[in-house]
Order: structure tokens, then sequence, then C-alpha cells
């Protein structure tokens, strides 16, 4: 057994960590590719979208492409491996149709739900993140798991971005707690551990796609192990 983490504020990411992000982005491009009349081989193209996708994320992050260039630029790279060219109007209807697709499926990962019962009993649980903030309140609303939360902070409300200092910060402050007594939960080991880390607070790595981490970094494989720490 993990030797047990004191907190009182437990703080998690949402895209990725409690929010199935991969597969709720599936069904979102299915109904968008038909909309569209897109034909492409549709595993193909997740192929070689998702790490296009996660590239452009950590760009984003880094202030290196803005949120306009990242809708476009992950749809446009991965299209052009097709051959396939729209026109930047095109392309910005696509881009939209699936952000405003995106909430419309909500599943979570396994144990998310049977987790946020457990903590709810024991703890305050907060959500930091660095999606857009348009969407973000809307998964949380249509996944029935909005009520979990005092406070959501966003990155898009704080200016900057995870690992910025500053957006745990700005958590923290909402939430009227401290680095020590608040643990940060995410599937994001610059974003969510380091950034989490640099401020002092603790942190749990969702290793669900099993990265080589150091043997330092409190992680977990499925979401129900946080109960061996929390």
């Amino acid at each position: 057994m993990n030797k047990k983490i004191m907190v009182k504020d437990v703080f998690f990411d949402l895209d990725h960590t409690l929010w199935d992000f991969d597969k709720n982005s599936m069904l979102a491009f299915k109904r968008v590719f038909k909309k569209f009349k897109i034909n492409i081989e549709f595993d193909a193209f997740l192929k070689i979208y998702e790490p296009i996708n996660l590239e452009y994320w950590k760009k984003y992050r880094e202030d290196k492409v803005s949120k306009e260039n990242l809708r476009r630029g992950r749809l446009i790279d991965s299209f052009n491996f097709f051959d396939l060219i729209y026109t930047t109007e095109k392309i910005d209807k696509i881009a939209d149709a699936y952000i405003q697709e995106l909430p419309n499926d909500n599943h979570l990962f396994e144990g998310a739900l049977e987790i946020l019962d457990y903590l709810t009993l024991k703890y305050k649980l907060h959500i930091i993140t660095n999606g857009f903030e348009e969407v973000q309140y809307k998964k949380l609303k249509n996944s029935g798991i909005v009520h979990f939360f005092s406070t959501v902070t966003t990155s898009e409300e704080v200016g900057v971005k995870k690992p910025n200092s500053k957006v745990f910060l700005t958590a923290l402050k909402k939430a009227n707690s401290i680095p020590e007594e608040s643990v940060m939960i995410g599937d994001s080991l610059e974003a969510d551990i380091l950034g989490a880390n640099n401020i002092g607070m603790q942190t749990i790595f969702y290793n669900y796609r099993n990265e080589s981490i150091s043997k330092e970094i409190k992680s977990i494989d499925s979401l129900i192990e946080i109960k061996n720490y929390l």
C-alpha cells in the first residue's frame, strides 16, 4: 500500500484524465466527416491526426501557436497527409463544427465516477484545465460531473497555460487553499505534474499511456488507484 497523502483539496485535469478525449473526439469527427463529405478512411485519419494534435497542443502551451492556429493547423497538416487541400474558410468551418460536436459525447475514463464519489466525501474537488473555456464547462455539465467540483480554473481565464505557475496559483486562490494542502492529478508530466510541483503542490500522475517515468513520481495506471494515495 502506498503512503497516504495528507491534503484538503484535490485538483484534476479534465481532458485525458477524467474525460475520455480520444473516444469523444473520434465520435465528433465521425459526424463532422459525414456533414462535410470528407472522403478519408477514418481510422487512418485518426492515426495521423492524434500525434499532430498533441504536438500542436504542446506548441499552444508554449505560446508558439495561437488558439486559431492550433484549430486550423492540426486539420491542415492532417489533411495534407492525404493530399486533401481545403480553403481556409472551409478549414474554419470544419474546425468550428468539430468544437461544437465535441461536448455532445461525454464518455469518461473507467472508474471516474467511482473515484469522484469516493473523494468528494473526504476532500474539496477542483478542475484546472488548458482546454478551451467555451467547451470545458459543457463537457463537465454534459458528462454529469460538474456538481463534484467547487471551482473550475481554465487557462483562458488566467491568460497563460499550464505549466505556468500563475494557473495553479489562481486555482489555489479560488479554492482558498495552499500548495502544501493540495494535490494535482493529471495525465501530462509537463503541464500537470511539473507545473504543480514547481509551486509546491503534491501530484499524482495518471500514466494510462504507460510512459517511462522517474520512480520518484507518484503515479497510477487507472483512476481507481487514487485510493492508494487519498
